[in-house]
Formats: structure tokens, C-alpha cells, sequence
């Protein structure tokens, strides 16, 4: 298994969100005589499981704490200062645009069912994920 893509949602320096592309680095696990990959661990604060109906829509917002939200089924498109992505099955999206301006949803397919895992306060995703 390749690294695994993350993408960060930001407040930047002109109090708008932004993009980022991430990757978590894999360290081999020996299970057996089988080889896996793991990243290392990280503290949670939590776990949720949401579900977004279709047609949902929502004004720009900022997320209440740094969290990791995985779409589990749906789609999603995302809009903030830094332009528009689009998430599905498997995504994986880190938002900590804590400040500032937000980021608006728009379900595409749904309804959206995500997992919500809230980390604490003083963690730094840079840390854990590094720049492509």
C-alpha cells in the first residue's frame, strides 16, 4: 500500500480556507509471515458517525474542533477560499479551519455517512502527515 493521501482544510494568513495535500507514511507491520502497512498512532479524542441527507446544504462554517472527517458512503463537494474538491467513499479530510471564513458542503450522493474523529486541541497534523 502507497502512503495515504490526506487532504487538509486550513485558515490561512487572509482568514479564508485552503486546501492542502497530505500523506501519512506507512511502516511496514509483520503479521506472521504476512507484511502489512500501518502509520504510526495518533491520539483521538472521540468517534461519530454522521449522516448528511441529500439536498443538504450549509453555509460557510467552521468546524467546532481539528478533526478528521472519512466519508463512508456519498459524496460531498467542499467549497472554501482555496476553490472546490469533491469527496467520496475512502476520503480522508482533516479540517482544523478552526477561525476565519469556513468552508460550505454540498452533498452530491447521499445520504452522506461519514466518521468523525476528533484529535485534541494541540495536535499538529504536520507532525504525523507530510507534504507529497
Amino acid at each position: 500500500m502507497a502512503n495515504k493521501k490526506i487532504v487538509r482544510i486550513y485558515t490561512g494568513n487572509d482568514g479564508r480556507s485552503h486546501f492542502e495535500d497530505l500523506v501519512v507514511p506507512m511502516n511496514e507491520l509483520k503479521l506472521g509471515e504476512r507484511v502489512s502497512q500501518r502509520s504510526s498512532m495518533l491520539p483521538v479524542a472521540g468517534l461519530s458517525f454522521r449522516e448528511n441527507p441529500l439536498g443538504r446544504s450549509e453555509e460557510f462554517h467552521c468546524p467546532r474542533q481539528k478533526q478528521f472527517v472519512i466519508t463512508l458512503y456519498g459524496a460531498v463537494e467542499i467549497s472554501c477560499g482555496g476553490g472546490k474538491r469533491c469527496f467520496g467513499p475512502g476520503d480522508v479530510l482533516f479540517a482544523e479551519d478552526l477561525t476565519g471564513e469556513g468552508h460550505a458542503n454540498r452533498e452530491l450522493i447521499g445520504p452522506r455517512e461519514s466518521l468523525i474523529i476528533p484529535v485534541p486541541a494541540d495536535f499538529e497534523i504536520k507532525r504525523w502527515a507530510v507534504a507529497p
